[in-house]
């Protein structure tokens, strides 16, 4: 596990290495691009485009690691990266309202179905279907708010709960309104939910922490998002002064090409990510 320590590192050496271009190597010149990203899939993603892929089109790529969900939109603001990609619209969008980023973005590469895990006992999963949850039962859920809606939506799809209309404004845990097993909801920062399933009896896990802790949509879930029409594409983020940059385009391009696909379905065959494009 990276410390946030590292991160802050590995954020300067980036601010470093923006816009320097490489002047050595059988490619010549290329663009150098910081990119922050979370550790899993996007990092994996992006290795994948700086190894096979950047240097023929022109990049250096040097990718940013971050455990949590703020920093990668603060050091974008700040000049400390290029561009981000570990973000979805509803986030993106909450984010931009709320701390007034002039951001811009481009469509989505790849989505992580949100999905229902099991508590734990010992090493096993507690329950094998969400029949079996009990009356009362407690479930770990993100304290993010737009997470928070897509983490509800899965239990009303399932028909665990049904939620009052609250317009359009994202739903919260306050606006639960049938809940026939009488579910509790323990909020708690998303990071933490995969760590937390032996003191809950299941909780819904955002994609990427949920690979970290080697938990597997397809195989381990009780329930798990379809990606048909998803609005929860991951995409790259960039400045507004930015919007045209030739460098981020082929960033772009290359992240939403055949290859990026074929990677994806490859690392990933039982759908735990899924292409977007």
């Amino acid at each position: 596990m990276r410390t946030s320590l590292t991160i802050a590192v590995l954020a300067t050496l980036a601010l470093a290495a923006c816009g320097s271009a490489d002047d050595g190597g059988d490619g010549g010149d290329a663009t150098a691009l910081a990119v922050g990203a979370s550790i899993t899939p996007h990092a994996e993603i992006l290795e994948f485009v700086r190894d096979e892929l950047a240097a023929d089109a022109g990049l250096e790529l040097e990718i940013v690691e971050y455990e949590d969900y703020l920093l990668p939109n603060e050091n974008l603001a700040d000049g400390s990266l290029d561009a981000n990609y570990f973000q979805h619209q509803p986030y993106f969008d909450s984010q931009v309202a709320d701390r007034g980023y002039d951001f811009g973005h481009f469509p989505g590469v790849h989505i992580e179905p949100y999905a229902l895990y099991s508590g734990l006992d010992g090493d096993s999963a507690r329950y094998a279907s969400t029949d079996d949850l009990p009356d009362g039962a407690v479930i770990g859920i993100t304290n993010d708010p737009s997470n928070q809606a897509r983490a509800l939506d899965l239990l009303v799809q399932d028909g665990l709960i049904t939620l009052s209309d609250t317009g359009d404004a994202d739903p919260t845990v306050l606006d639960v309104a049938d809940n026939p097993k009488n579910l509790e909801f323990s909020e708690a920062d998303p990071a933490s939910l995969a760590r937390a399933l032996e003191d809950v009896d299941a909780a819904i896990i955002n994609g990427n922490y949920a690979l970290e802790a080697e938990l597997s949509a397809a195989e381990d879930s009780l329930l798990v998002e379809s990606g048909d029409e998803n609005p929860y594409a991951n995409f790259v983020a960039y400045r507004a002064e930015d919007e045209g940059d030739e460098a981020l385009a082929t960033l772009d391009e290359l992240l939403r090409s055949d290859e990026v696909r074929a990677f994806i379905e490859e690392r990933w065959p039982l759908g735990e990510v899924l292409p977007a494009f």
